[in-house]
Parts: C-alpha cells; structure tokens; sequence
C-alpha cells in the first residue's frame, strides 16, 4: 500500500491510499479544545444514576397524600420488624409512648387549670397559693413524661440494633447463598450493594423517625383534643395556625431533598478527579506522563462551580425558610386575632385563652416536627423496602434443597448431553457434552477461551445446573441432591484465588466451613503437597500468621504463595472431586512441578477424581485423559500420546506452544508466541 508523498497546508499528511473497496474515512480533525467531561450546564445531569442513590430525593418528588397515604403502611412495617427483633422493649416503647402523650395533653390541661386559678380574678397572692397543688400535678405530668420518654428512648436503644442485626445477618445468609448465575449479573450486584450500602443504614435510622414521627402525631391529637375541651371553635383556629406553618415546612423539606441530590451528584463528579489523584494504581502513569497539573486544574475548575452553587442552594434555603416563617407568621396574627375576638365577646374565659396560645403554639411546633420527619420516613422507608425485596428475590435464588444428600465416595461421574446457556447470550456455552469420570483418575480440560471448559468445570461442581442432559453421581442425577451437599463435595482452587485476611491455617481450613479448628496433620499433609510449607514456615507466627496488612503485623504474600495456600486449601478439603482451574498461574517453575507432582502423582485421597484446566499444555501431559472443548463440545479426547497421534487440534496446539522454546522457532504474529510450553 503506498503513502502519499506530499502533504496538505498545515504539515498534516492526508490519508494513506485506501483499498478500492474499502468504505472512505471521514473522520474530522479534533477540535484544540475540548471539555473534560459533560458542559458546565449538564454538571449533574451528565453523570449517570449511581445504583446507591435511586431513591435519594424521592420525596421532594412526592405529593402530601403519597407521602401521608404510604405513612401507616411504613409504621406498620417497622412495627412488625421490632416485633419480630424484641417483643418486650417495643411493647414497652409502643406504651410509654402513648402514655406521654397522655401526659402532655393532661399537662396542658393542668396548666390551663393553674391558669384559671391565676387570672379568674387576679394574681392575688390567695389565688397563687390556690394555684399550687395544680402547679405540682404539672410538674408531677412533666416528669412523669420525663420518665416516660426515657422509657421509649431506652425500649428504641434495645430494639433498635436488634433490627439491624436480624436484617443484616438474613441479608447476608440469604445473599451468600444465591446461585452463581445470579451473582454473576451486573444488575444484581447493583441491587445487592445498594440493599447493603443504603437499606441497612436505613433501617437503623428509621426505627428512631417513626417514633419521632408518631410522638409528633399523637401530641397534635393531644393538642387538638385538648382545645375541643377549652372550646369547639378553637379547632378552626388550629388548622388556621398550623395549615400555613404546614406548607412552609413541607416547601422546607423538598428544598432540603433536591439541594441534597444535587450537592450528591456535584460531588460524586468532583470524586473522580480525587480518586484518580489518590489512586495507587495511577499513581506511576500520572508521574510518568505529569497529568497531575491537567487533573489539578480541572479539579480546581469544577469546585470553583460547586462553591457557586453551595452559595446559590444556601441563599434560595434562605428566601423559602423567611417566605415560610412569613406566611406562618400570617396564619398564627390571624389566629390570635381571632382568639382575642373571642375572648372580647365572652366566648372564651381568660385562661381558656391563656391555655388555647400554649396549645397552638405546641401543635405548629408538633406539625412542623411531623412534616420534616414525615419527609424522611417516607423517603428511607423506599431504602427499607429496597432492602425486603432483594431479601425476597434471593430466597427465590437459593440452591435446591433436598432430604438426598451426595455421598462422601463416587466411583463414577456421568456427564450425558449436556447444554447449558448464560442468560442474555445466544451462542450456548455448552451444546451436547458427554463423559464420564472415574474415581482415581486425572482428567484435563484444554481449549482455547471461551470454549466451555470453566463452564463445564462448574457444571461438576454445582454451581450451575444443566438445561439439558444430566450430571450423575453413580447414577443419581445431582439435581435431586441437596445442592450444597454437592458443592461441599467438590474442591475448587482457581487462577485467582480468595485471599483470606486471616491466620495462615485458616486459608487452608476455611474451604471445609471453619476459621478456627483444623485437623493438624491432614493440614500439614495438604501444605506439603501444595508447597506451602515453606511459604507459612517462613513467616512470623507461622500458622498463626495473619495475612493481610490490614493487621498489625500482618504479612502479605505474593502471587505464587497464595496460589500455593490455595493449592494446600483445595487438597485439606479430601473432596471427592478436585477442580484445578489454571491454579499455578502465578507461580514460578519449580513450584509449579512441585504442585503438579503432587496433583497428578502424590495426592492424598487415591479414589478422588481431579479434573485439570490449564492452557499450558505441558502440565497436562500425564494426566489419564485429555478432553479437548471447542465451540461447547468436546472435539477430541484420550492420553497426551493418543492425541499426538490423531495430529488433531490437541497436537496443533501442543506443536504450537513447544516451537515457542525452540530456537528460532517463533513466528512473526503467532498468537501462542508468549504462551508458556513444556
């Protein structure tokens, strides 16, 4: 293909010669400049909607009947979880909480009678000491509700970690133990982490509001109840006083609300720069390219933009809260106009008066309380019941269970016509695969990615389930065992494996469901095999060692140690089937014969059937047999020297790999040029 050899104005070369058929590039030049990120007019609204802030707003969105339709509901539900958490503390709150609210409203009974007392015919010093048995029945009702709110706030404190507790460790149960294809979905990591990250915060906080919101409630039933008392017509003038101080404050709390998604979502754009500032693992590239001046400026560009929109978001906060106190202050100069008429014209003695302004002014101080937790209760509860869903559709998610359970010795795995497909794709992973395993026996699975042998490696171990066909254990179907009595039947040690943050020993003990007891010489036995004697031998502590930094004195291993650990963890599980998938990856030769000289030659359960996957073809020479996957079926199978013979793909691939370590033997372009050989 030729190059052109002149050169438009500009120095810029145009294009090469292109092929006749080919379609014509018409890509333009750049622009010199070019945002970072989305304009300045779209700093929030270019961001995508994070999984954990779905709900975040929700209810400035929300109408007053939504909100006040779905309060009950929500008490109901909080209920119904403190019930279930600690019967007794919130019985004991649910009582005291209604008897402090009788309190306050015969408190402020008694101070109308201590009104009366006063100012039915002056303070005279008479009437002041008429007036003090009435003045010891308030404060004997103020303390009283004193006690009694120490009760509810003692009954909240019991029940309330409680909740968290039974919700967090059902969550946790329940998502642990969901099938593999439900964890592998993107969509439900979202739902998980933000059931985890929001809904349990949630569910803590809420306990605390829906007491605050029904304290609230019933003293502005107690108010209202109490002014019914002093005179019917005084019930008008508490919707007149309150109605107003109502809007103002739910016009208060949605401000509130879209000021807070906003600042979110400003922030979480700002993040991005931060955490490429910080990031170790950007760390080298940014000073070897000095981008952290072109990261800097951006940064110090987009804060300019928030601090403008802190101060725009705090001066409107202003404005709505003195429109609000300004139309409350309307409702209530008019109410006590009203009243004055009132007490005027003769309606209303004087201390009823005197009475019905404490009451008012407790039920705007109660409405106003009830609007602005009523907003957050509503809000929160959607986190709570995102929280109750994701419970609910992992319960549909668990694993089979049966009363059969899959037995500690199989001579014979049958794997008949199996297809199995992931959801979303077309293409089946597996498409009619057929073999059998025996016990004792090594069997390699090779194949180029995405051919169907981790696939058909997890069928083995239970963690997928056929569409079609059968996997057998000596004749019974797996599908009617319980399903973790399979998978603890198999020993999985893969490419990239866990890395416990705990003892040496508990990284080999924890396949077999404990951190903290260990059989000694089985464990010992596991680590010799595997090569992780010497890893734990040399470290501070030994078994005991910690193995994470986040510890003091925590040791950190590397690549090729903890593939050995993992090793050791596979082989202490004495598992009736052992899964290798690519376990020595990151290890170094000698340790790499050492683990397969121990797989394939010196395992300890003789009768276990160790299945190999690896893309080094030289570490599955002498297993017994060789299955060879391509496109989900299985293309080829027998001995190393069986298939070397056929000259099939297995010896194309095999060839392949071995001219990499002969001299002169790469070829320009090879694919397998940088694969490791025998």
């Amino acid at each position: 293909m030729s190059e052109p050899t002149d050169a438009p104005a500009g120095g810029i070369p145009g294009p090469r010669t292109a092929h006749p058929h080919s379609r014509p590039r018409t890509l333009p030049l750049p622009p010199a400049t070019v945002p970072a990120g989305p304009e300045d007019a779209d700093m929030t609204d270019g961001l995508e909607e994070a999984y954990w802030s779905v709900h975040d707003g929700a209810a400035a969105s929300a109408s007053v009947p939504q909100v006040l339709a779905r309060l009950p509901k929500i008490t109901a539900l909080i209920g119904r979880l403190a019930w279930q958490a600690d019967r007794a503390s919130t019985l004991t709150a649910v009582l005291c909480q209604l008897a402090s609210a009788a309190m306050a409203a015969l408190g402020l009974i008694a101070s109308v009678g201590v009104l009366h007392h006063l100012f039915s015919q002056g303070p005279t010093p008479d009437r002041v000491r008429a007036a003090v048995p009435q003045l010891l029945l308030v404060a004997g009702f103020l303390a009283t509700r004193a006690l009694l709110e120490a009760g509810v706030a003692t009954a909240q404190a019991r029940v309330t970690p409680k909740i968290r507790t039974a919700l967090e460790s059902e969550f946790l149960r329940l998502t642990a133990h969901v099938r593999l294809e439900a964890v592998e979905d993107a969509d439900w990591h979202d739902e998980v982490h933000r059931a985890n990250d929001r809904g349990l915060f949630y569910a803590r906080m809420i306990v605390g509001q829906v007491v605050a919101l029904a304290s609230a409630a019933l003293r502005l039933i107690g108010t209202a109840g109490v002014l019914g008392i002093l005179h019917p017509a005084l019930l008008p003038l508490l919707l007149l006083s309150v109605v107003p101080v109502g809007v103002a404050a739910v016009h208060s709390a949605r401000a509130r609300f879209r000021s807070f998604k906003r600042w979110n979502a400003l922030q979480r754009r700002i993040r991005v720069f931060s955490w490429l500032l910080l990031d170790v693992d950007a760390a080298a590239e940014l000073r070897s390219d000095a981008a952290q001046g072109a990261l800097l400026d951006e940064h110090r560009r987009l804060t300019t933009k928030i601090a403008e929109e802190d101060t725009r978001l705090g001066v409107n906060a202003a404005l709505l809260h003195l429109a609000g106190r300004a139309v409350g202050g309307v409702g209530t100069g008019i109410t006590y106009a009203a009243l004055a008429a009132m007490l005027i014209a003769g309606w209303l003695p004087l201390a009823a008066g005197a009475g019905a302004v404490l009451a008012i002014q407790v039920g705007q101080s109660s409405l106003t309380q009830l609007i602005e937790v009523a907003h957050l209760v509503y809000e929160h509860a959607l986190w709570v019941d995102d929280l109750l869903a994701v419970q609910e559709r992992s319960r549909r998610l668990l694993p089979r269970t049966s009363e059969v359970r899959a037995p500690e010795r199989v001579k014979e795995i049958t794997v008949r016509d199996v297809h199995f497909t992931y959801p979303g794709k077309d293409t089946p992973a597996l498409n009619g695969v057929s073999f059998t395993l025996r016990a004792g026996e090594t069997v390699a699975f090779v194949g180029l990615n995405g051919s169907g042998k981790s696939t058909c490696a997890k069928l083995l171990a239970g963690l997928y389930e056929a569409q079609r066909g059968s996997v057998r254990w000596d004749g019974v179907d797996v599908l009617e065992m319980d399903a973790q009595s399979v998978q603890r039947r198999v020993a999985c040690v893969l490419q990239d494996p866990v890395r416990f943050p705990f003892s040496a020993l508990s990284n080999i003990t924890v396949g077999t469901g404990t951190l903290t007891e260990a059989e000694p010489r089985r464990a010992m036995a596991a680590a010799r095999a595997a090569g992780a004697d010497g890893v734990v031998e040399a470290l501070p502590g030994q078994w005991k060692a910690l193995l994470s930094k986040r510890f003091k004195g925590g040791q950190q291993l590397s690549g090729g140690q903890w593939a050995k650990i993992a090793v050791a963890r596979g082989l202490y599980q004495d598992a009736v089937l052992l899964l290798l998938d690519e376990p020595t990856a990151s290890m170094d030769p000698p340790s790499e014969h050492a683990v397969y000289e121990a797989v394939l030659r010196g395992r300890l359960r003789t009768d276990q059937i160790t299945v190999l996957i690896s893309h080094r073809l030289a570490s599955v020479v002498d297993c017994d047999r060789i299955l060879v996957f391509d496109g989900g079926r299985i293309v080829e199978s027998g001995s190393h020297d069986e298939l070397m013979a056929a000259g099939g793909d297995y010896a194309a691939m095999f060839t392949l790999q071995a001219s990499g370590y002969r001299t002169g033997g790469h070829r320009s372009g090879s694919p397998a040029a940088g694969e490791a050989g025998p």
